[in-house]
């Protein structure tokens, strides 16, 4: 049917200029740009971007003098610390592929992913990098290298730092490499669109985890979009200065709701999952933002850093925000200076986002995604008057989204549910050593992603569910999502998710789980009562079990997988 356009912005383009650059690349445009501004700021570090290109470029010559060539994986094994944004941009510019590993897997978890990938190379942190050593002899790595966030701690401020170095043995200092070896990287020709960027695995919320292969024209185009989305500009590349180009007459400072060189932004996304790596450090890296990066979430630290770094853009997923919100002072912290809050991975509760809108002055933006389009298809326009409450938005620029029918694959018109299929340059390249599973959702190029969703009139887009999670009672349809809205809505509820139980009277009927806030208690008969009272009897909900938190992947979706295998077993 094609893209509507009814709600795009005024004077964004709905095209891009892509151009014919490595994913390092980024590092190296903002480092010319603006050389003395401050990149990221961890612990008691501070980096400028051009110090962080040449610490970056220093281990990339180290990786070489090691043996890592083009195209050999390098798996990082690391949280959020100042050493994964050299380990990730030294890997790239050498034409090895990044490879990221949850310091949150189980030592089987992490050692499957490591022989799937076939990394010969792990950088690991010196307090995680125990719970797999076992496992790691029985993979194909060859060379192991250790960091540890107390070198991020100069000798003046590490006694307010509880946190000291520990010897790893048999394994390579990352340290001593930065200081040995010089800025000196070899050149190497990549083909950035086939040459593979990310081999990114998938959360597993539904199977085996599966690699992703994302080229560097993948990651280029995503980043991009997304970084056009919220400046409103095009892109062009001048004597190999990449510019951010803008209608006659508009000053981004005044004009856009964020500018290139100028914003601040708080970072807790993990970035080894992919709205981390896309949205929370490359899309930071290209626009010159200075990164606030926290290492884990907690709530106060990181709502008390929006005065003391004088913050402007925050983002995550859905169980960054519950905890925000949910403090019982919330209202007292001032966020004015916030221009941008970006929420995705999972959808945001009405609730939730209602309360955001009342605090923040800036716009708050739901956007969607998945590992295998890079990271993002849709978000919400960048503008209060544009957002639509319980949808993730419009496709961003050279990206189309359809519903079709989940049996026939026929597309659907507006107003009627089915499988999302997304289109664009940022669609990955297939699932690695696995041509049946791409098959089945690469087709005719179009991504099927699995997703039940549907489209309005105007053009924005709404997910009702995943196709997995759709609840079938007596031939009707429940969609959880719908039910988890209602159960929001209680005062008492934190978080809350809802999955099927075979039934006796056909099919599955639903079951919730809920986590209630701190302070608050409710009955299971007064849960039942408030939700069941707000929806159809078909999708009534049958029983409520309570847990002390809700299990969610690194990424902020809910293992509702886990929640079902515990029905089983009970």
């Amino acid at each position: 049917m094609g893209k509507n356009f009814k709600a795009w912005p005024k004077d964004w383009p709905k095209n891009l200029n892509y151009p014919e650059i490595p994913v390092y690349d980024f590092l190296d445009q903002a480092a010319a740009r603006v050389p003395n501004r401050v990149a990221i700021i961890f612990g008691g570090m501070e980096l400028t971007f051009s110090e962080l290109k040449e610490l970056s470029d220093r281990f990339a010559t180290a990786l070489a003098a090691m043996g890592v060539k083009k195209g050999d994986r390098v798996a990082i094994h690391l949280p959020n610390c100042t050493q994964f944004v050299i380990a990730y941009y030294g890997t790239l510019r050498l034409g090895a592929i990044f490879t990221p590993l949850s310091p949150l897997l189980a030592p089987n978890e992490a050692q499957y992913q490591l022989n799937d990938a076939g990394a010969e190379t792990l950088i690991s942190l010196d307090l995680i990098f125990p719970g797999i050593k076992e496992v790691v002899s029985q993979t194909k790595v060859k060379r192991i290298i250790t960091t540890s966030i107390a070198d991020c701690y100069n000798s003046i401020i590490a006694p307010l730092k509880p946190i000291g170095k520990i010897e790893v043995p048999d394994t390579i200092d990352m340290a001593s490499l930065l200081k040995e070896y010089k800025p000196d990287v070899p050149k190497v020709s990549i083909d950035v669109k086939n040459d593979l960027a990310h081999l990114a695995y998938t959360g597993g919320t539904t199977g085996i985890s599966k690699g992703v292969m994302l080229t560097h024209r993948n990651v280029v185009a995503n980043v991009l979009q997304f970084g056009a989305w919220f400046n409103g500009n095009q892109f062009e590349m001048q004597d190999g200065v990449l510019n951010f180009v803008y209608p006659p007459g508009v000053d981004p400072k005044k004009d856009r709701i964020t500018a290139p060189d100028q914003e601040t932004a708080l970072v807790v996304v993990p970035w080894f999952h992919a709205m981390g790596t896309i949205a929370y450090l490359n899309l930071n890296i290209i626009a010159g933002n200075t990164m606030i990066v926290f290492p884990r979430f907690d709530p106060r630290e990181y709502i008390g850093a929006v005065a003391k770094y004088r913050a402007t853009i925050l983002g995550g997923a859905p169980q960054l925000y519950i905890p925000l919100v949910n403090l019982p002072d919330f209202e007292s912290y001032d966020l004015s200076g916030i221009k941008l809050a970006g929420s995705g991975a999972a959808p945001l509760a009405l609730s939730v986002l209602e309360k955001m809108l009342d605090t923040f002055s800036g716009v708050v933006c739901e956007a969607y995604g998945l590992t295998e389009c890079t990271m993002g298809a849709t978000a919400n326009p960048p503008d209060r008057s544009s957002i639509r409450p319980g949808s993730i938005g419009i496709p961003v620029p050279d990206t189309e989204c359809k519903i079709v029918d989940t049996v026939t694959g026929e597309e659907l018109t507006p107003g009627s549910e089915g499988e999302l299929c997304i289109q664009g340059p940022q669609v990955m390249k297939g699932y690695w050593n696995k041509p049946e599973e791409t098959a089945k959702v690469l087709k005719e190029g179009w991504l099927f992603t699995g997703d039940v969703a549907k489209e309005d009139e105007d053009g924005y887009f709404y997910i009702t569910d995943r196709i997995k999670d759709l609840i079938i009672y007596k031939g009707y349809n429940v969609y959880p999502r719908e039910i988890e809205e209602v159960i929001f809505e209680h005062p008492t509820v934190q978080q809350c998710a809802v999955v099927g139980k075979p039934s006796p009277e056909g099919g599955e009927a639903p079951i919730a789980f809920v986590e209630l806030k701190k302070g608050t208690q409710a009955t299971k008969e007064e849960i039942l009562d408030y939700t069941n009272s707000k929806i159809a009897h078909y999708k009534k909900v049958r029983d409520v079990i309570f847990l002390e938190q809700i299990p969610v992947s690194v990424a902020g979706k809910v293992l509702k997988k886990e929640l079902r295998e515990r029905l089983k077993q009970e």
